[in-house]
């Protein structure tokens, strides 16, 4: 079982500014990320705000329970992911550092192999970051 957190690391042609924004402004996140916050009706970047949402396959849907932890403004947010009525639980970090006109965008998802791997396969966790990771790309990319 991997218990090492995933890491996708990306140089976003943005300011941090500008990308904090698409991480945090609910109308943004529905945009770029609508399979999560599609029916998440409010997102506050603020710590103790929780949301949920169901994702799934069509036949096995999952309530996913999920609630900010920390934020340093512009900077970081970190919120829990879990799911109800399972085992397990995670943490996913954004932390934003500029580098010049651009951003630095780091994505941490720790926690994932606490879930039950027969319910939900570890290597689903690595193929959801990376396409939030190049969603959230190409969102930033398309708004330049």
């Amino acid at each position: 079982m991997q218990n090492k957190p995933i890491v996708i690391e990306k140089i976003l042609a943005e300011s941090a500014a500008k990308v904090w924004r698409a991480l945090t402004n609910i109308e943004e996140l529905r945009e770029w990320n609508p399979y999560v916050f599609g029916t998440v009706e409010e997102f506050k970047a603020e710590p103790g705000f929780s949301f949920k949402f169901l994702l799934g396959p069509e036949d096995k849907q999952f309530l996913h329970l999920c609630e900010i932890t920390e934020v340093v403004e512009g900077k970081k947010l970190a919120y829990s992911w879990r799911y109800d009525g399972y085992k397990g639980a995670s943490l996913i970090t954004y932390e934003l550092t500029p580098d010049g006109d651009k951003t630095r965008l780091r994505m941490t998802w720790e926690g994932t192999h606490s879930f039950p791997a027969e319910i939900f396969a570890p290597e689903g966790f690595v193929q959801g970051a990376n396409h939030t990771m190049t969603e959230l790309e190409a969102f930033i990319k398309s708004e330049e």
